[in-house]
């Protein structure tokens, strides 16, 4: 076989489909966000960032900033190994302290990445607990399906945020049989938010343990930023709460939550946790104190939600067609690959605005769209600068206009 003209051909299909993706390479400034520098080959080109998971902007947060810079003083570079044998440090003690408070849990356990936790502890949960079904939420992430397919268990998948489909495919499997419902509580490309009280419902009815994503919620919902769970009241209601250090808290990092038995099984049990190099003492340092922040502050969840009101209804006085949902994501509607792209290409080359388009397979066909994630730290300009520029594209495009 040409493995060579193989991969060429595969890339050139993606070329041709308007799907093949490109990095933008930008430079991010402490204290400017969302402003960035853009290195091209013609040079450096100013750019305002609108596609960012740094949900609130606490990755430039001068709180989050001074507690790394203090631990790289204090502990250096590196987290020396694996956590079982030289790897853990006092900071990912107190980090897992800071977690099962936030979420109302006896204990947490902390991995290098959320896309890691999901597929770790759903993997370790269905290779290990014999006979379980794990019900899956047919719009998951893809972390949460390779998780489940590497555990190799029964796996049934359930229609989006479908509690009619739910229950009938909880009704018909084997009482006696072990049960996990697998779910977000807000789905990160159409911005919609799961039933979770009616989800907790039906797990208690079927005696099926719960398992809740809670990555694009937690800092931005609740309270003290524990989620959508936290802001319903529902977190004694789920067994394991999933989430990340690198959206709303800005730094990097995955981790669970839940009783200590579970956290503890999947420590000792878990090969992605055990094999793994611990994350540097640094980055468990600057999420702490981002947790901590959030937990007290409510001023950057207010200005978010406000941001993103503004944005959502300069959108509707120009008829930009954006995809309704009660969360802060906010998915400006193309529908064509090509066209996505073209339109990302033009605002960052001439509008300097930074927005990624969304193609198949992460949306279904004709789905295509940009997903705007506006920040606290995004001003009325910059909203005003970035629907001008999607006015004046939509007019070039021909592409249809939201109606009012």
């Amino acid at each position: 076989m040409d493995f060579e003209a193989f991969f060429k051909g595969e890339l050139d299909s993606l070329h041709q489909e308007g799907r093949y993706r490109v990095f933008a390479d930008l430079e991010r400034h402490r204290g400017n966000f969302p402003r960035a520098t853009r290195h091209t080959a013609e040079g450096k080109r100013d750019v305002t960032v609108w596609c960012s998971n740094d949900y609130l902007g606490m990755g430039q947060h001068p709180a989050v900033i001074a507690a790394m810079h203090e631990a790289i003083d204090h502990c250096g570079a590196g987290a020396g190994g694996t956590r079982n044998i030289s790897g853990t440090n006092h900071y990912h003690v107190l980090l897992e302290q800071e977690l099962a408070d936030l979420h109302g849990k006896d204990s947490a356990l902390i991995f290098n990445s959320g896309y890691m936790s999901n597929w770790a502890t759903l993997g370790t949960l269905g290779a290990k607990i014999p006979g379980l079904i794990i019900y899956s939420d047919a719009l998951n992430h893809a972390s949460m399906i390779e998780g489940i397919r590497y555990g190799k268990c029964e796996r049934v998948i359930w229609k989006h945020n479908d509690l009619d489909d739910l229950r009938a495919k909880l009704a018909v499997a084997d009482p006696k049989a072990p049960k996990l419902i697998a779910f977000e509580s807000v789905y990160s490309m159409d911005g919609d938010i799961a039933p979770i009280k009616e989800i907790c419902d039906l797990a208690d009815e079927f005696g099926a343990m719960t398992y809740l994503d809670e990555v694009h919620a937690v800092g931005m919902y609740g309270p003290r930023g524990g989620g959508i769970a936290e802001r319903e009241g529902l977190m004694d209601r789920i067994t394991i709460i999933e989430g990340t250090l690198g959206k709303a808290f800005g730094v990097m990092g995955g981790y669970i939550t839940g009783s200590h038995a579970v956290c503890d099984f999947i420590r000792s049990f878990a090969s992605g946790f055990i094999f793994t190099t611990a994350l540097p003492p640094a980055l468990a340092a600057g999420a702490l104190a981002s947790i901590r922040h959030l937990k007290a502050s409510p001023f950057e969840r207010a200005r978010h939600q406000d941001r993103v009101r503004k944005l959502r209804a300069s959108l509707d006085a120009r008829g930009i067609p954006h995809m309704p949902n009660p969360s802060h994501i906010v998915p400006v509607m193309v529908g064509d690959a090509a066209k996505c792209k073209w339109i990302s290409d033009l605002l960052l080359d001439h509008s300097g605005i930074y927005v990624q388009p969304i193609n198949y397979p992460t949306v279904p066909r004709k789905t295509e769209r940009l997903r705007i994630t506006p920040t606290p730290l995004h001003s009325d300009g910059d909203i005003e600068h970035l629907v001008g520029a999607l006015h004046q594209l939509w007019s070039r495009c021909a592409l249809a206009r939201a109606v009012a």
